[in-house]
Protein backbone atom coordinates (compact mmCIF):
# COMPACT_ATOMS: atom_id res chain seq x y z
CA UNK A 1 0.00 0.00 0.00
CA UNK A 2 1.52 3.29 -1.14
CA UNK A 3 0.25 6.18 0.97
CA UNK A 4 0.86 9.70 -0.29
CA UNK A 5 -1.11 11.80 2.20
CA UNK A 6 -2.22 10.17 5.44
CA UNK A 7 -4.75 11.96 7.62
CA UNK A 8 -4.27 11.10 11.29
CA UNK A 9 -7.11 12.36 13.47
CA UNK A 10 -6.36 13.03 17.11
CA UNK A 11 -2.65 12.89 16.42
CA UNK A 12 -1.69 15.08 19.39
CA UNK A 13 -3.24 12.63 21.84
CA UNK A 14 -1.57 9.76 23.62
CA UNK A 15 -1.78 6.95 21.06
CA UNK A 16 -1.97 9.24 18.04
CA UNK A 17 1.27 11.08 18.82
CA UNK A 18 3.08 7.82 19.51
CA UNK A 19 1.77 6.44 16.21
CA UNK A 20 2.95 9.45 14.19
CA UNK A 21 6.40 9.25 15.74
CA UNK A 22 6.50 5.49 15.14
CA UNK A 23 5.40 5.80 11.52
CA UNK A 24 8.10 8.28 10.59
CA UNK A 25 10.64 5.77 11.89
CA UNK A 26 9.41 3.02 9.56
CA UNK A 27 11.48 2.47 6.38
CA UNK A 28 8.37 1.44 4.42
CA UNK A 29 6.48 4.69 5.04
CA UNK A 30 7.37 7.47 2.61
CA UNK A 31 4.27 9.66 2.62
CA UNK A 32 3.14 12.82 4.36
CA UNK A 33 1.13 12.96 7.59
CA UNK A 34 -1.56 15.55 8.10
CA UNK A 35 -2.42 15.63 11.79
CA UNK A 36 -5.85 17.06 12.65
CA UNK A 37 -6.43 17.63 16.35
CA UNK A 38 -8.87 19.76 18.30
CA UNK A 39 -6.35 20.20 21.12
CA UNK A 40 -8.69 19.31 23.94
CA UNK A 41 -7.24 18.79 27.42
CA UNK A 42 -5.84 15.39 26.33
CA UNK A 43 -4.21 16.60 23.11
CA UNK A 44 -0.85 18.33 23.39
CA UNK A 45 0.83 19.88 20.36
CA UNK A 46 4.19 19.70 22.17
CA UNK A 47 3.97 15.88 22.08
CA UNK A 48 5.24 16.17 18.51
CA UNK A 49 7.70 19.06 18.67
CA UNK A 50 10.54 16.77 17.57
CA UNK A 51 8.52 15.41 14.66
CA UNK A 52 7.52 18.88 13.46
CA UNK A 53 11.18 19.89 13.51
CA UNK A 54 12.65 16.83 11.79
CA UNK A 55 9.97 16.22 9.15
CA UNK A 56 9.00 19.73 8.06
CA UNK A 57 8.38 18.65 4.48
CA UNK A 58 6.30 15.60 5.46
CA UNK A 59 4.34 16.69 8.54
CA UNK A 60 1.43 19.14 8.66
CA UNK A 61 -0.54 20.09 11.77
CA UNK A 62 -4.11 21.34 11.44
CA UNK A 63 -6.00 22.65 14.44
CA UNK A 64 -9.40 21.22 13.64
CA UNK A 65 -12.50 19.44 14.81
CA UNK A 66 -13.76 16.29 13.07
CA UNK A 67 -17.28 17.41 13.97
CA UNK A 68 -16.86 20.42 11.66
CA UNK A 69 -17.88 18.90 8.32
CA UNK A 70 -16.88 21.87 6.17
CA UNK A 71 -13.46 22.21 7.77
CA UNK A 72 -12.75 18.50 7.33
CA UNK A 73 -13.91 18.69 3.71
CA UNK A 74 -11.49 21.53 3.05
CA UNK A 75 -8.58 19.67 4.66
CA UNK A 76 -9.26 16.40 2.82
CA UNK A 77 -9.54 18.17 -0.53
CA UNK A 78 -6.62 20.57 -0.03
CA UNK A 79 -4.21 17.89 1.18
CA UNK A 80 -5.49 15.26 -1.30
CA UNK A 81 -5.94 12.71 1.48
CA UNK A 82 -5.76 9.10 0.25
CA UNK A 83 -5.76 7.29 3.64
CA UNK A 84 -7.11 7.94 7.14
CA UNK A 85 -6.07 6.54 10.50
CA UNK A 86 -8.80 7.62 12.89
CA UNK A 87 -7.83 8.03 16.56
CA UNK A 88 -9.80 11.14 17.50
CA UNK A 89 -12.26 10.35 20.28
CA UNK A 90 -13.43 11.29 23.71
CA UNK A 91 -12.10 8.34 25.66
CA UNK A 92 -12.43 8.62 29.44
CA UNK A 93 -15.18 6.47 30.96
CA UNK A 94 -15.67 8.61 34.07
CA UNK A 95 -16.10 11.74 31.94
CA UNK A 96 -18.63 9.94 29.74
CA UNK A 97 -20.70 9.07 32.81
CA UNK A 98 -20.73 12.70 33.94
CA UNK A 99 -21.26 14.22 30.50
CA UNK A 100 -22.10 11.83 27.65
CA UNK A 101 -23.06 14.47 25.06
CA UNK A 102 -19.48 15.20 23.96
CA UNK A 103 -18.88 11.48 23.45
CA UNK A 104 -21.90 11.11 21.19
CA UNK A 105 -20.91 14.16 19.18
CA UNK A 106 -17.21 13.40 18.67
CA UNK A 107 -17.18 9.62 18.56
CA UNK A 108 -20.29 9.10 16.43
CA UNK A 109 -20.95 12.30 14.47
CA UNK A 110 -17.25 13.00 13.96
CA UNK A 111 -16.68 9.50 12.58
CA UNK A 112 -19.76 9.82 10.36
CA UNK A 113 -18.42 13.08 8.91
CA UNK A 114 -15.12 11.48 7.93
CA UNK A 115 -16.81 8.46 6.37
CA UNK A 116 -19.14 10.66 4.35
CA UNK A 117 -16.28 12.79 3.07
CA UNK A 118 -14.28 9.85 1.69
CA UNK A 119 -16.91 7.28 0.69
CA UNK A 120 -16.93 8.40 -2.95
CA UNK A 121 -13.38 9.75 -3.07
CA UNK A 122 -11.34 8.35 -5.94
CA UNK A 123 -7.96 6.77 -5.25
CA UNK A 124 -8.75 6.36 -1.56
CA UNK A 125 -6.86 3.38 -0.13
CA UNK A 126 -8.00 2.84 3.47
CA UNK A 127 -10.01 4.11 6.42
CA UNK A 128 -8.53 2.54 9.55
CA UNK A 129 -10.69 2.95 12.65
CA UNK A 130 -9.05 2.62 16.08
CA UNK A 131 -11.48 1.29 18.65
CA UNK A 132 -11.52 -0.37 22.07
CA UNK A 133 -12.21 -3.68 23.79
CA UNK A 134 -14.78 -1.87 25.96
CA UNK A 135 -17.38 -2.31 23.21
CA UNK A 136 -17.60 -5.99 24.21
CA UNK A 137 -18.69 -5.29 27.78
CA UNK A 138 -17.49 -7.35 30.73
CA UNK A 139 -16.07 -10.87 31.01
CA UNK A 140 -16.37 -13.32 33.87
CA UNK A 141 -13.39 -15.01 35.48
CA UNK A 142 -12.50 -16.81 32.25
CA UNK A 143 -12.91 -16.40 28.49
CA UNK A 144 -11.53 -13.88 26.01
CA UNK A 145 -12.93 -11.23 23.69
CA UNK A 146 -12.74 -12.37 20.08
CA UNK A 147 -13.58 -10.48 16.91
CA UNK A 148 -16.97 -12.22 16.74
CA UNK A 149 -17.85 -11.49 20.39
CA UNK A 150 -21.19 -9.70 20.75
CA UNK A 151 -21.19 -6.00 21.59
CA UNK A 152 -22.41 -5.24 25.13
CA UNK A 153 -21.11 -1.75 25.99
CA UNK A 154 -21.60 -0.67 29.60
CA UNK A 155 -20.70 3.05 29.58
CA UNK A 156 -21.67 5.96 27.31
CA UNK A 157 -18.06 5.97 26.10
CA UNK A 158 -18.17 2.30 25.13
CA UNK A 159 -21.59 2.72 23.51
CA UNK A 160 -20.35 5.64 21.41
CA UNK A 161 -17.34 3.62 20.22
CA UNK A 162 -19.59 0.64 19.46
CA UNK A 163 -21.79 2.89 17.33
CA UNK A 164 -18.80 4.24 15.42
CA UNK A 165 -17.55 0.67 14.81
CA UNK A 166 -20.92 -0.24 13.32
CA UNK A 167 -20.89 2.85 11.11
CA UNK A 168 -17.45 2.01 9.73
CA UNK A 169 -18.51 -1.58 8.94
CA UNK A 170 -21.70 -0.33 7.32
CA UNK A 171 -19.74 1.92 4.96
CA UNK A 172 -17.73 -1.10 3.87
CA UNK A 173 -20.82 -3.26 3.34
CA UNK A 174 -22.97 -0.56 1.75
CA UNK A 175 -20.53 1.59 -0.19
CA UNK A 176 -17.48 -0.64 -0.57
CA UNK A 177 -15.28 1.81 1.34
CA UNK A 178 -11.96 0.06 2.12
CA UNK A 179 -11.81 -0.16 5.91
CA UNK A 180 -10.09 -1.99 8.73
CA UNK A 181 -10.93 -1.82 12.44
CA UNK A 182 -8.76 -2.56 15.46
CA UNK A 183 -10.17 -3.09 18.96
CA UNK A 184 -7.37 -2.77 21.49
CA UNK A 185 -6.92 -3.44 25.18
CA UNK A 186 -5.77 -0.82 27.72
CA UNK A 187 -2.77 1.14 26.45
CA UNK A 188 0.00 2.63 28.58
CA UNK A 189 3.27 4.39 27.90
CA UNK A 190 4.73 7.88 27.29
CA UNK A 191 2.56 10.97 26.73
CA UNK A 192 -0.63 9.58 28.33
CA UNK A 193 -2.66 12.30 30.04
CA UNK A 194 -2.67 11.70 33.82
CA UNK A 195 -6.34 10.86 34.19
CA UNK A 196 -6.01 7.18 33.25
CA UNK A 197 -4.95 4.65 35.87
CA UNK A 198 -1.22 4.29 35.24
CA UNK A 199 -0.15 7.93 34.69
CA UNK A 200 -2.51 9.10 37.45
CA UNK A 201 -0.96 6.70 39.96
CA UNK A 202 2.54 7.69 38.86
CA UNK A 203 1.82 11.41 39.30
CA UNK A 204 -0.02 11.06 42.61
CA UNK A 205 2.56 8.63 43.98
CA UNK A 206 5.33 10.97 42.95
CA UNK A 207 3.72 13.79 44.96
CA UNK A 208 2.77 11.64 47.93
CA UNK A 209 -0.96 12.09 47.28
CA UNK A 210 -3.61 9.39 47.96
CA UNK A 211 -3.86 6.70 45.27
CA UNK A 212 -7.60 6.14 44.70
CA UNK A 213 -8.52 2.60 43.64
CA UNK A 214 -12.10 1.76 42.67
CA UNK A 215 -13.98 -0.91 44.61
CA UNK A 216 -11.84 -3.82 45.77
CA UNK A 217 -9.20 -3.18 43.09
CA UNK A 218 -9.70 -6.60 41.54
CA UNK A 219 -11.01 -5.39 38.19
CA UNK A 220 -8.85 -7.01 35.51
CA UNK A 221 -7.49 -5.37 32.37
CA UNK A 222 -5.24 -6.63 29.57
CA UNK A 223 -2.37 -4.16 29.21
CA UNK A 224 -0.71 -3.20 25.92
CA UNK A 225 2.40 -1.03 25.61
CA UNK A 226 1.61 1.84 23.25
CA UNK A 227 4.48 1.21 20.83
CA UNK A 228 3.33 -2.39 20.41
CA UNK A 229 -0.12 -1.01 19.60
CA UNK A 230 1.37 1.36 17.01
CA UNK A 231 3.18 -1.55 15.36
CA UNK A 232 -0.08 -3.53 15.29
CA UNK A 233 -1.99 -0.69 13.63
CA UNK A 234 0.65 -0.25 10.94
CA UNK A 235 0.69 -4.00 10.34
CA UNK A 236 -3.11 -4.06 9.96
CA UNK A 237 -3.07 -1.06 7.64
CA UNK A 238 -0.49 -2.68 5.37
CA UNK A 239 -1.51 -6.33 5.45
CA UNK A 240 -5.00 -6.57 6.97
CA UNK A 241 -7.91 -7.81 4.88
CA UNK A 242 -10.26 -4.98 3.97
CA UNK A 243 -13.54 -5.06 5.86
CA UNK A 244 -12.00 -7.04 8.73
CA UNK A 245 -11.65 -6.38 12.45
CA UNK A 246 -8.50 -7.29 14.38
CA UNK A 247 -8.28 -7.45 18.16
CA UNK A 248 -5.03 -6.12 19.62
CA UNK A 249 -3.99 -7.22 23.10
CA UNK A 250 -0.83 -7.39 25.14
CA UNK A 251 -1.68 -10.80 26.64
CA UNK A 252 -0.89 -9.24 30.02
CA UNK A 253 -3.91 -9.50 32.35
CA UNK A 254 -3.48 -7.67 35.64
CA UNK A 255 -5.74 -6.69 38.53
CA UNK A 256 -5.84 -2.93 39.04
CA UNK A 257 -4.56 -3.23 42.59
CA UNK A 258 -1.54 -5.23 41.39
CA UNK A 259 -0.76 -2.53 38.81
CA UNK A 260 -0.90 0.20 41.45
CA UNK A 261 1.37 -1.75 43.81
CA UNK A 262 3.93 -2.27 41.03
CA UNK A 263 3.92 1.46 40.30
CA UNK A 264 4.44 2.23 43.98
CA UNK A 265 7.43 -0.08 44.14
CA UNK A 266 9.00 1.40 40.99
CA UNK A 267 8.54 4.94 42.32
CA UNK A 268 10.14 3.95 45.63
CA UNK A 269 13.07 2.62 43.63
CA UNK A 270 13.46 5.57 41.25
CA UNK A 271 12.56 8.55 43.45
CA UNK A 272 13.59 9.82 46.89
CA UNK A 273 11.61 8.18 49.71
CA UNK A 274 8.53 9.85 51.15
CA UNK A 275 8.56 11.01 54.75
CA UNK A 276 5.36 9.01 55.23
CA UNK A 277 7.01 5.75 54.25
CA UNK A 278 6.39 3.35 51.35
CA UNK A 279 4.11 4.55 48.58
CA UNK A 280 1.88 1.50 48.96
CA UNK A 281 0.64 3.23 52.13
CA UNK A 282 -1.00 5.86 49.89
CA UNK A 283 -3.45 3.35 48.36
CA UNK A 284 -7.02 4.35 49.19
CA UNK A 285 -10.06 2.31 48.16
CA UNK A 286 -12.98 4.44 46.96
CA UNK A 287 -16.59 3.57 45.97
CA UNK A 288 -16.77 1.80 42.63
CA UNK A 289 -17.92 3.74 39.58
CA UNK A 290 -21.30 2.92 38.00
CA UNK A 291 -21.25 0.09 35.45
CA UNK A 292 -17.59 -0.75 36.11
CA UNK A 293 -16.76 -3.77 33.94
CA UNK A 294 -15.09 -6.51 35.96
CA UNK A 295 -12.70 -8.00 33.45
CA UNK A 296 -11.41 -7.43 29.92
CA UNK A 297 -9.15 -9.85 28.08
CA UNK A 298 -8.31 -9.88 24.39
CA UNK A 299 -7.70 -12.84 22.11
CA UNK A 300 -5.26 -11.49 19.50
CA UNK A 301 -4.82 -14.85 17.74
CA UNK A 302 -6.21 -13.58 14.44
CA UNK A 303 -3.74 -10.69 14.30
CA UNK A 304 -0.85 -12.92 15.33
CA UNK A 305 -1.57 -15.82 13.01
CA UNK A 306 -2.74 -13.92 9.93
CA UNK A 307 -0.37 -10.95 10.05
CA UNK A 308 2.52 -12.14 12.23
CA UNK A 309 2.33 -9.37 14.84
CA UNK A 310 3.63 -9.98 18.37
CA UNK A 311 3.97 -7.57 21.32
CA UNK A 312 7.59 -6.88 22.20
CA UNK A 313 7.00 -5.68 25.75
CA UNK A 314 5.66 -7.64 28.68
CA UNK A 315 3.98 -5.68 31.46
CA UNK A 316 7.02 -5.65 33.74
CA UNK A 317 9.36 -4.23 31.09
CA UNK A 318 6.77 -1.86 29.64
CA UNK A 319 5.73 -0.47 33.03
CA UNK A 320 9.35 0.18 34.01
CA UNK A 321 9.89 2.08 30.73
CA UNK A 322 6.72 4.06 31.36
CA UNK A 323 7.51 5.06 34.94
CA UNK A 324 11.05 6.01 33.92
CA UNK A 325 9.70 8.21 31.12
CA UNK A 326 7.40 10.13 33.47
CA UNK A 327 10.17 10.52 36.07
CA UNK A 328 12.40 11.98 33.34
CA UNK A 329 9.67 14.28 31.99
CA UNK A 330 8.32 16.12 35.01
CA UNK A 331 7.96 19.36 33.03
CA UNK A 332 5.62 17.62 30.57
CA UNK A 333 3.36 16.42 33.38
CA UNK A 334 3.32 19.82 35.03
CA UNK A 335 2.47 21.54 31.75
CA UNK A 336 -0.50 19.31 30.92
CA UNK A 337 -1.89 19.37 34.46
CA UNK A 338 -1.67 23.15 34.84
CA UNK A 339 -3.58 25.93 33.15
CA UNK A 340 -0.47 27.17 31.36
CA UNK A 341 -0.85 24.87 28.35
CA UNK A 342 -4.57 25.61 27.94
CA UNK A 343 -3.78 29.34 28.02
CA UNK A 344 -1.10 28.81 25.37
CA UNK A 345 -3.55 26.98 23.10
CA UNK A 346 -6.16 29.68 23.57
CA UNK A 347 -3.64 32.41 22.71
CA UNK A 348 -2.21 30.70 19.63
CA UNK A 349 -5.19 28.87 18.19
CA UNK A 350 -8.32 30.09 19.93
CA UNK A 351 -10.76 27.58 21.33
CA UNK A 352 -12.97 25.62 18.93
Amino acid sequence: MMIKNLLVTGGCGFIGSNFIRYLFQQPDFHGRIINVDKLTYAGNIFNLTDVASHYRDRYVFVHGDICDFEQMKEVIEREDIDCICHFAAESHVDRSIKGPAAFIQTNIIGTFNLLELVREKRDFSLFHHVSTDEVYGSLGSDGLFREESPYRPSSPYAASKAASDHLVRAYYKTYGLPITISNCSNNYGPYQFPEKLIPLMIWHGWQGKPLPVYGDGKNVRDWLYVEDHCAAIWTIMKQGRRGETYNVGGCQEMENIAVVRMICDLLDELLPPLKTGKRRNLITFVPDRPGHDRRYAIDATKLMEELGWRPKENFVSGLRKTVQWYVQNEKWIQSVTSGAYRNWVSTHYGMI
